[in-house]
């Protein structure tokens, strides 16, 4: 297939390549100059693409796919709220002029307030904090539309290769709510799940992208920690708000199992 990753940045970039190494030609997007060449490095053709308002350019090409994948979150610490969804709606724009049909989209499990219960696709999100509204907010303006097919993958926390739970709070001490369980996700499910979503050809569906293994935070960061050699963090031993993210879709739709646990 050709497929075009608007967002090559963590995930995105190691997506592209897991793709082309399966045999599928890629067009990456990058909104840095100096990022060009590191793309085409790995095999993806490049392409300079900016929805900021104001400063939309891309070239028609990028958007000749079979399948285009969204990943760029709010910058949401930055107060880019509106923006976003002005962002989004610049690509749902092109998207239609382009004639795209498959579209993937990716959100976060922060659209799930912290309700100290259980949470899957079915559930009522009530997002509780600014990137969870504006996610949420942007994700039904894709399922508003019916002249593509917009799958939406919601990722629970990032860990992978430059990613080391074992910094998030090395040496910090009197850290909260450290009996909550962890919601995850290891940068090599991410890729399994969205491979999986290509092999089934599911579009159209939503899906928690989120381990099924919850260990405590306090259990999990202080075994990341050491493991990594660092300072090992201190936890208050309580259990306020929290959520524990699943998935009723994932094995359901895609027949896919989990590879990488965040086991403490």
């Amino acid at each position: 297939m050709n497929i075009s990753i608007l967002g090559c940045g963590w995930y995105g970039q190691a997506l592209a390549k897991a793709l082309i190494n399966a045999g599928h030609a890629v067009k990456g997007s990058t909104t840095s100059q100096q990022k060009m060449s590191a793309l085409a490095a790995d095999g993806i053709a490049p392409y300079l693409v900016s929805f900021l308002p104001g400063d939309e350019h891309y070239d028609d090409s990028f958007f000749t796919s079979d399948v285009l994948f969204i990943c760029i979150p709010p910058k949401s610490r930055s107060g880019e709220g509106p923006g976003f969804i002005d962002k989004v709606r610049g690509i749902i724009k092109a998207i239609k002029k382009h004639s795209v049909k498959k579209v993937v989209f990716i959100s976060s499990t922060a659209v799930y307030a912290d309700i100290n219960a259980e949470v899957d696709e079915l559930s009522d999100p009530q997002p509780n904090i600014e990137a969870g509204r504006i996610l949420l907010q942007a994700e039904d303006l894709f399922r508003a539309e019916n002249t593509f097919k917009t799958t939406i993958i919601r990722f629970a926390g990032l860990i992978g290769p430059g990613r080391d739970p074992g910094r998030f709070f090395a040496g910090k001490k009197d850290i909260a709510n450290g009996r909550a369980p962890v919601n995850l996700i290891h940068l090599d499910d991410c890729i399994g799940l969205s491979m999986a979503i290509l092999d089934r050809q599911a579009f159209g569906y939503l899906f928690n992208g989120c381990s099924p293994h919850h260990p405590a935070k306090s259990a999990f960061y202080t075994k990341a920690a050491v493991n990594s050699g660092l300072e090992t963090p201190e936890f208050i031993d309580e259990l306020k708000e929290w959520k524990m993210v699943r998935s009723v879709q994932v094995e359901a739709i895609l027949g896919y199992g989990y590879k990488a646990a965040p086991n403490a």
